[in-house]
């Protein structure tokens, strides 16, 4: 296959992965764990988790893992938000054998039942915030294993006291939850100490994690994510990254913000495992919702990579406090999750003086698959190239490669795809072409130098008098009208043209109105992708990592 990207590549970057030594990504861990010892590798909360001390902890909960009883292969649940305890348990699990199954701590009851049935789980790790959410579904399934912690159980004991007190009975963030089986972290961790770790040996083609999709497109399904399919995307992104991290300073430890959600695949690979690698340090932001507790939290250090989603660098840029931050030392912004706005990009460069740079793919593919330059200065509207080894094309709905500038479903090939659908053969038939390409039902355009373009979802396409309209662009185009802080775009149905355009608009102008919308749409969109109705809103429904739910949106 042709792959006009590559003459494109930044200088020293090759077009495919050399051979790696690897054989789990257990091996990986321990590399790390013997090769940076003594320096943090996770910040939260003023207190450090060390790499030599997420090594000996991993162990710990490791040998209580497997005094369960627990063995290579089985399932275990985490549900928790960026506290260390999540880095120490995916160590674990996967030092054991075991898989991780990524579970949101914001899920609902029937949202967590349906994970745990479908993934099979023996065990959960869960936050006692989120822990009355498992109660409420504990009757309808089976699991044997169930572990509870606090915010502040790793912390310094006076402060992890303090911390876990204000939670419980200041803010009341705990709900009452009856859980008589379940296992506290610290009784868990000393049975560990008292027991004895045997590392397991998992392989390139062992499950390494179940990443389960948003559900957008029917049932939730958990992504098989192989070991070799994570360190793939692992190195794929050390190697893309490497010009902008050349710009830090010999022997100045990367610094990366990590305020996506680390059971997100994004969090997971580019965060967590990245800097495993590479002998970086996380600073974990619990809530990244609270602007400005997340400045706040900034402004106290030298950190040098940020990933995070649109809504997230714009709420952020937006804020009065952001002019606090000394953004000098960041040398990369990267995108993801979701399209980068123009009106975003433009108010993220002029705030910090780094370039977003857009980046995409999905939990099927673990999940980098395409990205902009890290040397770029500038926003360029597109995803970039794809990555070292992996390759993109442009297919129609029976499977067929298209031209170049024609649009079409994106399909992606590399090791960094995943097996399939856990338990669902049908399903990954449907997604996966005879030639191992994975369909991602998203719609989109190469160019002449072999860059791509997201157009759209499939699902999201709005036809208009048999007219196609994406969303993304009506989106894009509003976002730059001042006094628009985010935008949506959804199909209604129109007895004249059977669907119209319908924006949802979160204003920072209360004087903004409808017509004023409106007239701005029609000097930038042709007559058939003009908004026919505007909706004010004072927020947009999201996913926890910030993408906007358009699925909301047309349910409302």
């Amino acid at each position: 296959m042709q792959r006009p990207w590559l003459a494109h590549y930044p200088e020293g970057i090759a077009a495919d992965l050399p051979p790696y030594s690897y054989r789990s990504l257990s091996d990986l861990l321990v590399e790390a764990f013997a090769r940076h010892g003594a320096k943090p590798a996770f910040r939260f909360m003023g207190t450090t988790l060390s790499f030599a001390e997420l090594d000996a902890q991993s162990q710990v909960l490791a040998a209580y893992l497997q005094s369960l009883g627990l063995a290579k292969g089985d399932r275990v649940a985490l549900m928790m938000p960026n506290v260390p305890q999540y880095p120490v348990a995916v160590a674990a699990v996967l030092r054991a054998g075991m898989v991780v199954v990524n579970t949101n701590p914001l899920y609902t009851p029937r949202e967590l039942e349906h994970q745990l049935s479908d993934s099979g789980a023996k065990a959960i790790i869960v936050l006692e915030n989120m822990a009355a959410t498992l109660e409420a579904c504990a009757a309808h399934i089976t699991l044997p294993h169930i572990v509870v912690t606090s915010i502040g159980d790793m912390l310094p004991i006076l402060k992890g006291t303090v911390v876990n007190f204000v939670l419980r009975h200041v803010k009341k963030l705990v709900p009452a939850f009856n859980l008589p089986q379940a296992v506290r972290w610290k009784a868990a961790m000393a049975k560990g100490r008292a027991g004895r770790f045997t590392p397991a040996s998992a392989g390139l083609d062992d499950i390494a994690a179940l990443q389960y999709t948003g559900g957008t497109t029917g049932v939730s399904k958990g992504a098989m994510l192989l070991h070799r399919n994570v360190i793939a995307n692992v190195l794929q992104t050390e190697t893309w990254h490497a010009p902008a991290m050349r710009r830090i300073p010999a022997g100045e430890q990367v610094l990366t913000v990590c305020a996506l959600p680390l059971y997100h695949i994004f969090g997971f690979t580019v965060n967590m495992m990245l800097a495993m690698r590479t002998g970086g340090c996380n600073l974990l932001i619990l809530n990244p919702r609270d602007i400005a507790a997340t400045l706040k939290e900034l402004q106290q250090h030298r950190f040098h990579c940020f990933p995070a989603v649109n809504t997230l660098f714009g709420a952020l840029a937006r804020h009065p406090d952001a002019t606090k931050v000394d953004w000098s030392n960041l040398r990369l912004s990267v995108g993801g999750g979701m399209a980068v706005q123009s009106a975003t990009a433009k108010l993220w460069l002029e705030t910090t003086g780094c370039a977003i740079v857009e980046g995409y793919g999905l939990s099927e593919t673990a999940p980098s698959a395409c990205c902009n330059p890290v040397d770029a200065t500038a926003y360029t509207g597109t995803i970039g190239y794809p990555l070292p080894s992996t390759e993109l094309k442009i297919i129609d709905d029976d499977g067929r490669e298209l031209p170049m500038g024609e649009r079409g479903e994106i399909a992606i090939r590399g090791p960094q795809v995943m097996a399939g659908y856990w338990n669902r053969p049908d399903e990954t038939a449907r997604v996966m072409t005879e030639d191992g390409f994975f369909k991602s039902g998203d719609i989109g355009v190469m160019d002449e130098n072999g860059a791509f373009c997201i157009v759209d979802r499939k699902k999201d396409m709005i036809n208009v008098s048999g007219f196609n309209v994406y969303p993304n662009e009506i989106e894009d185009v509003v976002t730059r009208l001042k006094g628009v802080a985010e935008a949506a775009a959804i199909g209604v149905a129109d007895a004249d043209s059977g669907e119209a355009v319908k924006l949802f608009v979160v204003r920072n102008d209360p004087g903004l109105t409808a017509e004023a919308v409106k007239s701005f749409c029609k000097a930038e969109l042709t007559g058939y992708k003009r908004p026919k109705h505007v909706e004010f809103r004072d927020e947009l429904p999201k996913t926890n990592v910030g993408k906007v739910l358009r699925r909301k949106l047309r349910d409302a």
